[in-house]
């Protein structure tokens, strides 16, 4: 075995990082009996496969300090066309009073939740990794959360369980026009 040099900050978040991965591959396992549409069940299925591949890699990465760059990428469609607004009549959302009262709206916003929480767990260790092999791939594996994020998002947001708000046009414009390019770099260099 390779001696792996890491310092103590660094193994810490990988140690929560990996934690994190724990959780979620179970949570996920959880979902599983709950879950009715086949299309979630597909999505789960594929992204609690992913996720036990990751992790794997992550700790073979870690303990033998082999294949750090091989960690995979996830594949999703990010060809989606989002619907956006509120709608007329939004569902009111409350906690189960039983989990039997799970449904999929309950588990693809868990997923989802899951993977928000990973991506930003895992981008925060990648910017305290003093090791260039691992920092490279906590980016990417925070990468892969934001990717299986919006796999679910999108999922969620066609079945009507994520809506997206939007301010009337006027707002919008005034609150991007707001903003204007800088000159700083064109009066830099005017002035060598």
């Amino acid at each position: 075995m390779n001696q792996v040099n890491i310092g103590a900050h660094e193994i810490m978040d990988c140690h929560e990082v990996l934690c994190n991965t724990i959780n979620g591959i179970n949570l996920f396992q959880l979902y599983q009996p709950y879950c009715q549409d086949q299309e979630l069940k597909n999505i789960l299925q594929n992204q609690l496969s992913f996720m036990t591949n990751e992790y794997n890699s992550l700790v073979n990465a870690l303990k033998h300090k082999v294949n750090i760059n091989r960690l995979p990428n996830v594949k999703v469609n990010m060809n989606f066309s989002p619907s956006y607004g509120i709608g007329s009549n939004p569902v009111p959302e409350a906690p189960n009073a039983s989990i039997n009262q799970m449904n999929d709206r309950d588990i693809s916003s868990g997923m989802l939740g899951c993977h928000k929480t990973g991506a930003v767990q895992k981008m925060h260790a990648a910017l305290e990794c003093t090791d260039s092999q691992i920092r490279e791939m906590m980016i990417q594996s925070a990468k892969n959360c934001a990717d299986q994020a919006y796999e679910i998002w999108s999922y969620m947001n066609n079945k009507g369980y994520y809506h997206v708000p939007t301010f009337d046009q006027t707002t919008t414009q005034s609150m991007i026009n707001s903003y204007q390019p800088s000159s700083l770099y064109n009066n830099q260099q005017q002035s060598i």
